[in-house]
């Protein structure tokens, strides 16, 4: 018992001996500094973080008002047989949550991931805090982690929101029943439902390729507005080019090219080839800018 209890002393010694050998204050453990709750928690009191999520909350009820008006007032007295997005949109809650996310897929969603990637290093460098933080000292690695991971949690959150208020505002004003597909096809809630749960972790998982490019941006200047509109004004010519059917093949690299491919889990049976081809891109740009902003960061000089 002595044995054990005197190995456990001379590793605790030997630990604390080559913490002081880095120079390290007693006390100091790397993994405790900057958690996670608290760049939260510093997130959520910035104005721009609130303004957001209060966006993401008005917009679905500005659409389901801008329908509601639509539906009273939309009688003109000509027969139009053609099945437009709108009109479906008002069958139930499912589907004005689908319009709302088919409405917001190419520009809302785009700027709002671009928001919270491109400020989180960019403000920091702007302020010149982030030298300070590093001098606390958190780890580079560590810091670019959290500060990556908060965007992350608060761009889900985001768009958890949307969906959350789009699916109680429009069951409220348009039932729950089923959703009823362009093409005529009607889906039971209970076959909806988890369709509009892998179309919200498709969208996810796509837009975080605006999320790690703008974080590349933002590791890379300390201007944030350059990190951000850089972003989204590159996610629009790429939307151009997606235009361009010229290109050929060369459409299907661009991060756009796949970006409403969830269209496909309204159909029956599900057409889940293009999610998975965009899923792969959006993988690997993902992959890649966030590589890319490790690398760039962990070599940066934030003194000067």
């Amino acid at each position: 018992m002595s044995s054990t209890s005197s190995a456990e002393s001379e590793s605790k010694t030997v630990a604390v001996q080559k913490l002081h050998d880095t120079g390290a204050a007693p006390g100091y453990v790397p993994r405790r500094t900057l958690k996670l709750r608290v760049e939260l928690v510093r997130q959520l009191k910035r104005r721009r973080t609130q303004w957001t999520f209060g966006l993401m909350f008005i917009l679905p009820v500005v659409l389901l008002t801008a329908l509601q008006f639509g539906v009273e007032g939309g009688d003109s007295g000509e027969t139009d047989t053609r099945i437009s997005l709108v009109d479906v949109a008002t069958s139930s809650g499912l589907n004005f949550t689908l319009f709302v996310l088919f409405a917001t897929t190419g520009f809302f969603l785009v700027v709002v991931y671009a928001l919270f990637f491109g400020d989180s290093v960019a403000s920091e460098a702007q302020w010149g805090s982030l030298r300070y933080a590093l001098a606390t000292p958190i780890p580079r690695a560590r810091l670019l982690r959290q500060k990556y991971a908060a965007a992350l949690v608060l761009s889900l959150a985001a768009l958890a929101l949307l969906v959350v208020t789009a699916v109680v505002a429009g069951g409220f004003f348009f039932g729950w029943g089923a959703a009823q597909t362009p093409i005529g096809v009607s889906l039971a809630p209970a076959d909806a439902y988890p369709r509009l749960l892998a179309i919200v972790g498709y969208l996810a998982l796509t837009l975080l390729t605006v999320g790690s490019f703008a974080f590349w941006l933002s590791c890379r200047t300390d201007a944030p507005l350059a990190a951000v509109g850089g972003a989204v004004f590159t996610i629009i010519v790429c939307g151009i080019l997606d235009a361009i059917d010229q290109l050929g093949f060369l459409r299907d690299y661009l991060p756009t090219n796949e970006q409403y491919a969830w269209t496909g889990m309204l159909l029956t049976p599900v057409d889940s080839g293009d999610m998975l081809q965009g899923a792969i891109v959006a993988v690997a740009y993902t992959t890649l800018f966030t590589g890319l902003a490790f690398r760039h960061f962990l070599r940066k000089d934030v003194v000067s």
